[in-house]
């Protein structure tokens, strides 16, 4: 049997013998398309290539890409499992042509492959071609020898392929393989061709044409090849299967999931396996690739993703996690062709760990709830939409979990109530996703990489450089001269500025020349390697073709450099304390401070924190000098080398290493970063962490300074110290203790004062009765009295009268506050909540409310004449 990883390396080994670079999978999270969710096929990593706005390395290219389809127009999520062929997670082997070969070496590649290479008969394959591509048919026919009954012409989009509305477009040609007359099911193009027979294996994309708004079509002048071909699909062909979680890889994970949970495999439970595997994939490549389960964007698609998986593994009787317990099965089976899964073993098992643990404690009250609403549902009642919502939405509970748990029970769920509510959540969730990738990237910028080439950076090297001004921009308009006071953006073919990426900030300095004079504000990378230095003209005029001095703010590059490398101390220094699950998330190397988020569950503790920082200060001590070194990215992984989510790596990678490590070979911290860095640890200075919080579920964030910014705040936390001691008239370190000691003492004399007020609030309180009406009547304006003591002055004055209505109101903190109580013999004829409503407009306050025998209720004053008034009137018109 040919294995799934055997027929993955014979294709891209099958390209590369014809001239294609094999490319590594790109990352999950498209960095080149905002409209993208995943990386949802094998092209989108080629995208900007395929419409011109980037120059590619090579004419062809292979892979095997990973691919999600489980969130936006391509949402295979709830098929999966009950099907042969949905996932929510494949592989899409690929091989492409940018403008290099077309049709003709496309065909002849593809079946040179499936019948020599893999050896398929020919018997077993036909073709579709778009109607109108006659060079196709006569292609196929020349090349493959098909006879015009296996070259069927589809009219349809199915075999015309578009990138968008406008764009690059053009027929495509499928490649289907026939399982046999055993099989139902037509050829395609027929009444019958849903039925599997015929299996699509391959699709070619000749990418020809240009279309314009307007239906408009020109040939491209360098037309292109984009080819699709699903492994699991294939495996399932080359390993004599119909059903895709049949082949090996996949079925490994189904065995492990039933070993697991002491199931059988193909029993009762045969869906929920399947599931399970499918869903292990996908949620342990998206975690790989940076995504964390959330509330919106990808990481709620993943938590969705993963509370599936878990449901089925709830209903096989699991009680405690164990969806993280199949993760080594997945490494095993496909950690040789993606090796980051290995690489980040230690935080997929955390987080799938983790979540399934919340999820559990979900599940519980979420199932409470739901027997709560079920008590007033009559007889095969339908939960209402907005509840099941609730269920899905605070509690983690899946649609079908709530429809399977009422339909036992014979109740219904209102599914057009539930889709209406789950909309809006979406249009909120689409509102809050800021795009794909870190930055959208603007179209002048790949015009300018394509006119200039990559811009040459010495600020490794250097601060200080001549350079050729190359381009000047105002927005997206390109001037011919930057006059005095413009602000403008500037491309110049060498840099000292180090270009904002990273988490450190691009440079400031200044651009000189004889008579001119330009401030940099910002530099940002653009394109990769393009940097765009943003500038307001000082002095003179700009113009393209200038020599100018570029000069970088030599002290705020010091200060951001030492932040960045005790970054990267502070980064070594968690995962030794905390564990190995800790992965950057983010972060932002400023002059003035550092950011660094982190993925970790939970807060981290003074006694950590503590200990962290004495770790990075440690290190900062030795004073070691910082290496820098260029090699591959295997190489760098190979030493240890830690590399960053969404960061794109090249052909060579600056790999950074500080601190002495385990051993005198080692190093303490190595991270692939292509920033600028302190050359020994002791020029970063004190390092202090400021602060720890959460970011989102999962995330937290550290706040750190160093150096001067570190000096500064010491100084300004003992100045404050300082003061407090001077005012308690003791040492600072005496402060602690004497402030506890005031703290104590005020709540005591709190408490004294509170009880002098109550008594002398409800001692002799003959005086101020008055009868009206035949009823006792106690009003009286307490001024000092804090409002949260009325209540129980107002109990006490009750309790001494007898029988009547107490009015009270405080003048405490500015404001007017009313508490009526009424004795429970008089309740029936008159209300305290009416009294209080009454009394709060008087007041400049609205509404008030409590019991009949006991209201309250605030205002802008007191107003105690008009509202004492008020209740005399309302009493002495009582009958």
């Amino acid at each position: 049997m040919t294995s799934t990883n055997d027929i993955r390396s014979i294709f891209l080994d099958y390209f590369a013998s014809h001239g294609h670079q094999i490319r590594p999978s790109a990352s999950l999270v498209p960095q080149n398309d905002p409209t993208l969710l995943f990386t949802n096929a094998g092209m989108v990593p080629f995208k900007n290539i395929f419409t011109g706005q980037e120059t590619p390395s090579h004419k062809r290219a292979t892979t095997a890409q990973k691919v999600v389809r489980a969130g936006g127009k391509h949402n295979d999520l709830d098929n999966v499992g009950y099907t042969a062929r949905h996932h929510t997670f494949f592989e899409m082997m690929g091989n492409f042509s940018f403008g290099d070969y077309f049709k003709a070496e496309a065909i002849e590649f593809a079946w040179n492959l499936l019948t020599k290479g893999f050896k398929i008969p020919t018997e077993k394959l036909l073709v579709t071609v778009y109607a109108d591509d006659d060079e196709a048919a006569a292609l196929w026919r020349k090349i493959a020898g098909l006879p015009d009954e296996k070259i069927i012409r589809i009219a349809t989009a199915d075999n015309f392929w578009r990138m968008g509305d406008t764009g690059p477009c053009g027929p495509s040609s499928e490649i289907f393989y026939d399982h046999g007359p055993s099989i139902a099911g037509g050829p395609p193009g027929s009444p019958d061709e849903d039925g599997d027979r015929f299996v699509e294996i391959w699709n070619l994309v000749f990418m020809q044409f240009l279309e314009e708004s307007g239906g408009k079509r020109s040939l491209l002048p360098h037309p292109s090849i984009d080819t699709g071909m699903g492994l699991e699909r294939f495996a399932a062909i080359m390993q004599g299967k119909q059903d895709n979680y049949d082949t090996d890889t996949l079925r490994a994970l189904i065995e492990a999931s039933a070993e697991t949970l002491h199931q059988d495999a193909d029993g009762r439970f045969k869906t929920s396996h399947r599931v399970v595997a499918d869903h292990l994939r996908s949620t342990a490549f998206l975690i790989s690739d940076g995504v964390l389960p959330s509330r919106e964007g990808r990481g709620y698609v993943l938590r969705r993703i993963m509370r599936r998986a878990m449901r089925h593994l709830h209903i096989m009787g699991a009680k405690e996690p164990v969806f993280y317990k199949l993760l080594p099965a997945l490494i095993q089976q496909m950690g040789h062709a993606y090796p980051e899964l290995s690489r980040h073993q230690s935080l997929i098992t955390e987080t799938m760990r983790g979540e399934e643990e919340r999820f559990a404690a979900l599940l519980t009250r979420g199932l409470a709830l739901l027997d709560d609403e079920m008590e007033h549902l009559p007889s095969q009642g339908t939960l209402p939409g907005d509840v099941a919502f609730k269920l899905y939405d605070t509690f983690g509970f899946p649609l079908d979990l709530t429809q399977d748990v009422l339909r036992e029970r014979g109740h219904f769920v209102d599914v057009s109530g539930f889709e209406d509510a789950m909309k809006e959540q979406r249009q909120r969730a689409r509102a809050a996703w800021v795009g794909s990738g870190d930055t959208t990237v603007e179209t002048v910028w790949f015009d300018a990489r394509d006119r200039f080439g990559a811009t040459e950076f010495f600020g490794y090297v250097t601060e200080e450089a001549d350079a050729e001004v190359q381009a000047i921009f105002r927005g997206n308009d390109e001037l011919a001269e930057a006059p005095k006071g413009q602000d403008v953006t500037i491309i110049l073919n060498q840099t000292p500025f180090y270009g904002e990426s990273g988490g450190q900030v691009g440079d400031h300095g200044t651009l000189t020349a004889p008579g001119v004079v330009v401030n940099i504000t910002d530099t940002q990378k653009k394109n990769g390697d393009l940097i765009v230095h943003y500038g307001h003209v000082v002095e003179g005029s700009l113009k393209p073709g200038m020599t100018v001095r570029a000069s970088v703010n030599h002290q705020r590059r010091s200060a951001v450099r030492a932040h960045h490398s005790a970054t990267h101390l502070l980064h070594e220094a968690l995962r030794r304390q905390i564990g190995e699950h800790v992965t950057q998330k983010g972060s932002l190397n400023a002059p003035d401070r550092l950011r660094f988020d982190i993925s970790q569950p939970r807060p981290l503790t003074q006694e950590e924190l503590t200990s962290i920082e004495a770790e990075v200060n440690a290190r900062i001590r030795e004073n070691s000098p910082v290496e820098t070194r260029l090699m591959s990215p295997d190489q760098a992984r190979a030493e240890g080398a830690m590399a960053l989510f969404g960061e794109k790596y090249g052909d060579e990678v600056r790999v950074v290493s500080m601190g002495r490590g385990d051993n005198e070979r080692s190093a303490y911290s190595i991270e692939l970063c292509g920033g600028t860095h302190v050359e020994r640890l002791g020029e970063i200075g004190l390092f202090r962490i400021v602060s720890e919080t959460g970011v989102s579920s999962g995330v937290r964030r550290i706040e750190a300074v160093c150096g001067s910014s570190a000096e500064q705040n010491i100084n300004t936390t003992e100045t404050l110290l300082n003061e407090v001691a001077d005012l308690l008239k003791v040492t600072p370190s005496e402060a602690p203790h004497r402030l506890v000691a005031l703290l104590e003492e005020r709540k005591a004399l709190n408490a004294q004062i509170s009880s002098l007020q109550h008594k002398l609030a409800t001692g002799s309180n003959a005086g101020h009765n008055e009868t009206i009406n035949g009823i006792t009547l106690t009003a009286r304006l307490l001024d000092d009295v804090n409002p949260r003591d009325l209540k129980g002055l107002a109990d006490s004055l009750t309790q001494q009268i007898g029988s009547g209505v107490v009015a009270l109101i405080s003048g405490a903190n500015d404001r007017g506050n009313i508490v009526i109580a009424v004795t429970k013999d008089l309740t029936d004829r008159i209300s305290a909540v009416d009294l209080v409503r009454a009394a709060s407009p008087i007041m400049g306050g609205k509404g008030g409310g409590g019991r009949p025998d006991m209201a309250q209720a605030g205002g802008a004053h007191t107003a105690e004449k008009e509202v004492f008034a008020m209740i005399r009137e309302r009493l002495s018109q009582l009958s």
